[in-house]
C-alpha cells in the first residue's frame, strides 16, 4: 500500500487497490498508512466485498479502496456488495460477476461521484470520525437489520421433530429394502 501511495503521480493520480479486512482495522504501521492515506489522499470510497470473492485461494473478506493524490479526505464512502439472492458464499462454482457491480455503478455518481445516496448498502463517514477512531476504517453498515435467529428451545424442539421425521424415514427405507431383498431369495 505504501508503495502504491508514493508512485502516484501528483496531483493526479487515482488508484483502486484490493486489500484484506485486516487492513482496515490493523494497528501499528497500518494505522499510519491509513492517517497518511485520510491526510495525503482523498480516500472517497471503500467498497467492502463479502468472504468467498476469492475462494478457493481464501475466504477472507476483502475490500476494494477508491483513492486519489491532491487533497485531503472529507468524507469517506462505503458500500456493501450484498450476495446474489440464495448465495451465503462465493465459490469457484459460483464465482462473482461483473453484472453483480451494477447497484455499485447505478450508486456511483459518474466520475463526480454527485448525487451519491446513503441507501441499506452505503452510507458516508467523516474522516474526522475514522481519525477519532485511530484511523480504524472497519466501519460496519450501520443499516444492517439485526437477525433474530429465535427462542433456543423452539429451535431445539423443532431440530428434534426434523429429527424423528428423519429416523422414521429411514426406518421405513430400511423396511422396503429388507422386503425387497427378502423377496428375491
Amino acid at each position: 500500500m505504501a508503495l502504491i501511495m508514493h508512485l502516484l503521480k501528483h496531483d493526479t493520480g487515482r488508484a483502486a487497490v484490493v486489500l484484506p479486512d485486516g487492513f482496515l482495522f490493523g494497528e501499528g504501521v497500518k494505522t499510519t498508512l491509513k492517517r497518511q492515506l485520510l491526510e495525503e489522499f482523498d480516500l472517497h470510497t471503500i467498497v467492502r466485498l463479502p468472504k468467498g470473492v476469492f475462494s478457493p485461494y481464501t475466504s477472507i473478506a476483502t475490500n476494494i479502496l477508491f483513492f486519489e493524490k491532491g487533497g485531503s479526505t472529507k468524507n469517506v464512502w462505503f458500500f456493501e456488495h450484498p450476495y446474489p439472492e440464495g448465495y451465503k458464499s462465493y465459490s469457484r462454482s459460483k464465482p462473482l460477476t461483473i453484472a453483480e457491480f451494477d447497484r455499485e455503478k447505478a450508486w456511483w455518481g459518474g466520475t463526480e461521484r454527485k448525487g451519491r445516496k446513503t441507501t441499506e448498502y452505503a452510507w458516508k463517514v467523516s474522516a474526522k470520525e475514522i481519525a477519532e477512531r485511530n484511523y480504524n476504517l472497519d466501519c460496519k453498515n450501520p443499516h444492517e437489520v439485526e437477525v433474530n435467529h429465535g427462542d433456543p428451545e423452539e429451535l431445539m424442539q423443532e431440530y428434534r421433530e426434523i429429527v424423528r421425521q428423519l429416523e422414521a424415514a429411514q426406518n421405513a427405507l430400511k423396511e422396503e429394502l429388507i422386503k425387497s431383498l427378502e423377496g428375491r431369495g
